[in-house]
């Protein structure tokens, strides 16, 4: 860091400098009607995610409870027309000072020491006269997050990422050339498209030579993520400079100081943005945001149904599996396997918000099982030897017969799975190509193996396993 210069621009000698009253461009009221229009389409989005995922399974709204406490958030923003403008930045870059320098007034301690701040918390920005058009109750909020750099931080960058997230306008503090976690921290937020002004803090520390050199130097490393009339000088907590009091007999002393914050450009250009885009950018963020959870309720919705999908799979084969195996009665247990096929089928159907009669789950199931060819034959070789032997050989062919139906289950359920994902439709594939590309990428081992441990499991330390 260079050593304090002394400024050449003149500065009040104390207090605050008065808010800035930044007249706002002239709008025809079509254009301010469209922009309202645009803010009513991102209500919409809000809403519609929100029912979305009032629509949910009680499982998948248990795992969205956050999500819907954040949306919730979002909501209240955008009715309000609430401009959140969230700072950035590495501890002692002077964020908490430009908070209090752009209010007024000391709304955030600053300590010297620096990474105080552990918590992501707000203020209101009273006193600067603006409103988003159309909007007479709008506010602004400047909002502090902890320091980039902070160790320990993870769990409060993750709050950090969704303030940024939520965020209409960003500004990041730096307080010289911006190292490797600050242009890592800045790309990073630079990707979430929203506007960013990049704040040159501390500027009493340097001569105006070196002011100058320091901004090329940031107007060329981000130059072209960052627009370049987007990089703002401030001095948000000017040290104390030693003034010269001179008395009316003639005499002088000396005093200590500290000039007024001037944080001038700052606000113009935050007002600027605000005034030109400020109904935009809070409607446009918060379709964005609405869109984002949109696409996680989905995930989660598919994420969840293919576990309890794939769960109720193996458990209503290893149903059929233990059933067939169980019934020393020739064709009868074929058709204790069947209706456990149909009950599966339509359970499958639940999983995907469906309803199907037990009359359309027996002909899914059915046209399933004939496209399997030799897997669902397979299943009529138990039945013929029980029938020939008048069940003497069922014993012996507890474990192959049992493994063969439950097998056959396993696909039946898999392709009826594929057929509900895809909105009760083979689409272009056909239930045949959907069964070979089932078979394809099943291990029959694996499956078979553990169906003969569940049928063993369950009807072998069974005393009236082998009676009949």
């Amino acid at each position: 860091m260079p050593e304090p210069q002394e400024s050449d621009e003149q500065q009040p000698a104390d207090g605050h400098e008065p808010d800035i009253a930044v007249p706002s461009e002239s709008r025809s009221t079509a254009e301010i009607e469209e922009e309202l229009d645009q803010y009513s389409a991102a209500m919409g989005t809000v809403e519609a995610t929100l029912a979305k995922i009032r629509s949910c399974t009680d499982k998948e709204k248990s795992a969205l409870r956050e999500d819907v406490k954040q949306l919730g958030q979002m909501y209240q923003k955008l009715s309000r027309g609430r401009v959140d403008i969230v700072i950035f930045g590495e501890i002692s870059t002077g964020k908490s000072a430009m908070i209090n320098a752009l209010v007024g007034q000391a709304v955030a301690a600053v300590d010297v020491q620096g990474g105080w701040t552990k918590e992501i918390w707000g203020t209101s920005w009273e006193g600067t006269g603006h409103r988003i058009p159309g909007l007479d109750e709008s506010e602004i909020v400047l909002i502090d997050t902890p320091g980039i750099n902070e160790v320990g931080g993870s769990d409060r960058g993750e709050l950090a990422t969704e303030a940024a997230r939520k965020a209409d306008l960003i500004l990041f503090v730096t307080d010289s050339d911006l190292n490797e976690t600050e242009y890592a921290a800045l790309y990073q937020l630079a990707s979430l498209q929203k506007p960013i002004i990049l704040v040159l803090n501390k500027m009493d520390l340097y001569n105006p030579e070196q002011r100058t050199r320091l901004t090329e130097v940031l107007e060329e490393r981000v130059g072209d993520w960052i627009p370049r009339d987007q990089i703002v000088t401030t001095t948000a907590d000017p040290r104390e400079v030693e003034c010269i009091i001179e008395k009316p007999d003639g005499s002088t002393h000396s005093e200590w100081r500290r000039p007024a914050p001037r944080v001038e450009d700052l606000k113009l250009k935050i007002m600027e943005i605000l005034d030109r885009d400020g109904l935009d950018l809070i409607a446009l963020n918060a379709a964005l945001y609405a869109a984002d959870k949109s696409d996680r309720v989905a995930s989660l919705r598919v994420e969840l149904r293919d576990r309890h999908a794939t769960q109720l799979i193996m458990t209503y084969a290893t149903i059929k599996a233990i059933a067939v195996a169980a019934n020393p009665v020739p064709f009868g247990d074929t058709l204790g396997g069947v209706a456990v096929d149909v009950t599966m089928v339509m359970m499958l159907a639940k999983v995907y918000g469906l309803e199907m009669s037990s009359a359309k789950a027996k002909e899914l199931s059915t046209a399933i099982a004939k496209s399997a060819g030799w897997v669902g034959a397979g299943e009529l070789i138990g039945p013929l030897v029980k029938l020939f032997t008048l069940s003497a050989a069922t014993p012996l062919i507890i474990l192959p017969q049992g493994a063969a139906a439950g097998y056959s289950s396993y696909i039946v359920g898999h392709a009826a799975k594929y057929y509900f994902e895809h909105g009760a439709s083979w689409g272009s594939q056909g239930p045949k190509k959907v069964v070979k590309d089932i078979l394809s990428s099943t291990d029959r081992s694996s499956v078979v193996s553990h169906l003969k441990k569940e049928i063993q499991s369950k009807l072998w330390t069974n005393r009236h396993a082998n009676s009949g």
